[in-house]
């Protein structure tokens, strides 16, 4: 191995802690000094170079937060010494009590406290040697936690490099801030999977990932607030503490306060709980902890609980009304979202007239009614909900709920995609309250791959009439668009120029884009090798269908239901019109070395999992999500996930990338 130039070293070097640096000030501090292109171009260096000389490579390096990975598992993890929780007060009473206490066990008659918000996330506790992050780990019970090193590390605030090389232990909270809560659960929605029901629930569950990637998407944030062993720094108050803290690089909470009596305490107190719908981070009391590290030594601790310090809890805000209405709406991808229409009911500072009810799995469950006197609150104290009815309350008047038979909008069928959806949606691809998210997915990079044409192009244009359906893309001319706000006629000319471009795309893509219920990725690329062009798939039968290997009853039927419809058979006239759709006859003697042979794919390759999908097919090979018994390669690239397990425990056969090579070109060789 050769050796790496000194002054290679050293850019490595200093690009890692300038970088850390602009993340510091980026995430923790929200002042960046330099521009996202000039951050951009400084992780892109330094990729380059440890790509170039991987000896260097680190798990502090910067690079870390994008070299994403599957885990296997979490580890238990030890800790060295107890992670206690706070005893908890619920009045002001409590805290007279608190203070009463302190001062008696100390024998003194003044005392210095340090407030802080109670964050309500999870708790953390980090360790970094010569300033390097090498353990985070929950707390668990206490005693035992779990290592979740890698997915801390997709946290922008928790700093992989500190500002001080030095050894040190703190400990924190993680948490989901209510923006990206909010962004996550109207992901969840749309994709019709469970809503979380506050941010700390998403957060564990983030934190729980198997898939680091999924963590960075989740976008968690952190306050640390202890310092273990603070005399190794000199350190003898937690109001130092906190600023020691800071300087290391960690983000602290700026809505801290040093008090000085139970007066300036209760003061806080009342300024947190008034305040607390302010912050975008979710808050449910204050902690007060008495502030010299000495007199902390001295109350020591009960069996459960610090005695120098307490968490004062807010009430939970709950209030009852009356459920008035149903009503039902009709999101961007058809998910039918019951709304219960309230009586006006002050909650958590706002006036709250509609709450959600989910789904109808969630009012079947509660045995919600319309006329029922029901308990509501905001679930993270962002979407008011309700949680359930008061049956004692109930007069006989009340109705029950009906599942919709049709879609409110259109009047097309509804239903569930599969047994385990939970949603129920429109079936209907020409639903007008569907058409805007059809035509996004349609342009989308895993299908048509318009670049251009995004989400809010897309509403102005179905909003004008201008796109009735995706086929209508292909009716677009530059000079309409050009006028159009914020457009002009360069960025007209260059969609137009994609749009024609995107004619190239192979079959799979199109069937990809049409949005076929239940027909995915997957599905696509096994019906492009069953049929020549999108008519010769639109013309298909049932029984023809199920004949493919991986094409049940259920995706045949939606097929040839979503085929039979005069809408589509317009529309897939217009589109192979334009020359889309008409697909590649393969011939007898094309060279498909793979043929018949079934792939799974685990792991990162040198080319996305896209791209290799599409080879392989092009090469003969049925590409699978799952292996089985019938797989017969699972390709394997850098951190496999739990299927190599599968595969190792079913005797399927492995290959790497560079043996999967070896296999083509020997089949060439022998052709």
């Amino acid at each position: 191995m050769s050796e790496i130039p000194k002054n290679v070293k050293r850019k490595v070097q200093e690009l890692r802690k300038e970088i850390e640096y602009h993340n510091y000030r980026y995430y923790t501090l929200n002042d960046p000094v330099i521009t996202d292109y000039e951050y951009d171009a400084l992780m892109k260096e330094l990729v380059e170079l440890e790509k170039k000389y991987p000896q260097l490579s680190s798990p502090s390096s910067p690079t870390q937060r994008v070299g994403y990975k599957i885990l296997e598992g979490f580890k238990s993890v030890e800790h060295p010494s107890f992670m206690y929780s706070l005893d908890n007060s619920y009045s002001m009473d409590d805290m007279v009590e608190f203070d009463k206490r302190v001062k008696k066990l100390l024998s003194v008659s003044q005392v210095d406290y340090v407030c802080e918000m109670k964050i309500d996330g999870l708790s953390i506790r980090l360790v970094y040697e010569n300033g390097e992050l090498t353990l985070a780990a929950t707390r668990g019970d206490g005693k035992v936690g779990e290592d979740v090193t890698e997915n801390v590390k997709m946290i922008h605030t928790i700093p992989l490099i500190l500002q001080q090389r030095v050894n040190v232990e703190v400990r924190g909270e993680i948490y989901m801030s209510y923006t990206e809560f909010k962004k996550l659960n109207f992901q969840r929605e749309e994709a019709g999977l469970p809503l979380f029901a506050n941010p700390r629930n998403a957060a564990a569950g983030t934190l729980r990932q198997l898939d680091t990637s999924e963590v960075a998407k989740r976008h968690l944030d952190s306050f640390i607030y202890t310092l273990i062993s603070p005399e190794k720094y000199g350190v003898k108050t937690q109001w130092d503490a906190l600023n020691y803290m800071d300087k290391l690089g960690f983000k602290v909470n700026k809505e801290s306060k040093l008090v000085h009596d139970l007066k300036e305490m209760q003061e806080y107190l009342a300024w947190c709980q008034e305040h607390r719908y302010e912050v975008d981070f979710p808050i449910d009391g204050a902690v007060i902890k008495v502030n010299d590290f000495s007199y902390q030594e001295k109350l020591g601790f009960t069996a459960k609980y610090p005695r120098w310090a307490i968490a004062y809890k807010f009430p939970a805000e709950q209030a009852r009304t009356k459920i008035k209405d149903i009503k039902i709406q009709v999101g961007r991808t058809g998910i039918l979202t019951p709304v219960a229409e309230l009586e006006p009911v002050k909650l958590a500072g706002t006036i709250v007239k509609r709450a959600s009810l989910h789904n109808f799995d969630y009012i079947q469950k509660r045995d919600i009614r319309i006329g029922d006197v029901v308990l509501v609150e905001k679930a993270g104290e962002i979407i008011p909900q309700v949680i359930k009815p008061i049956v004692e309350e109930r007069n006989g008047t009340e109705k029950m709920i009906e599942i919709p038979k049709e879609c409110p909008v259109c009047g097309g069928p509804v239903g569930k995609l599969d047994e385990k959806d939970v949603a129920i949606r429109c079936l209907n691809p020409y639903c007008p309250a569907k058409i805007e998210a059809w035509i996004e997915n349609f342009a989308s990079r895993k299908a048509m791959d318009i670049r251009g044409l995004g989400e809010k192009l897309v509403k102005k244009l179905v909003k004008l009439g201008m796109l009735k359906d995706p086929s209508d893309i292909y009716e677009l001319k530059a000079e309409k668009i050009a006028n159009l706000e914020k457009m002009g006629k360069k960025s007209a000319e260059n969609l137009i120029k994609e749009i024609e471009k995107s004619k190239d795309a192979p079959l799979h893509k199109v069937i990809t884009a049409l949005g076929i219920p239940m027909v995915g990725e997957g599905t696509a690329l096994l019906l492009e090798k069953k049929f020549s062009s999108l008519e010769d798939l639109m013309n298909a039968d049932k029984d023809s269908l199920m004949k493919i290997d991986g094409i049940g009853e259920k995706v045949a039927e939606s097929i040839v239901s979503f085929f039979s419809m005069e809408e589509t058979k317009k529309m897939v006239r217009k589109l192979l019109s334009h020359g889309i759709g008409k697909g590649t006859i393969r011939k007898e003697n094309e060279f498909q070395p793979l043929k018949g042979l079934k792939f799974v794919i685990t792991g990162t390759l040198s080319i996305s999992r896209d791209k290799m999908k599409e080879r392989l097919s092009a090469l003969g090979a049925d590409v699978s999500s799952t292996v089985s018994s019938k797989t017969d390669f699972l390709l394997v690239g850098e951190n496999p996930g739990s299927k190599l397990d599968k595969a190792r425990k079913l005797g399927v056969k492995i290959l790497k990338e560079d043996e999967l090579e070896k296999l083509i070109n020997q089949s060439k060789t022998n052709s």
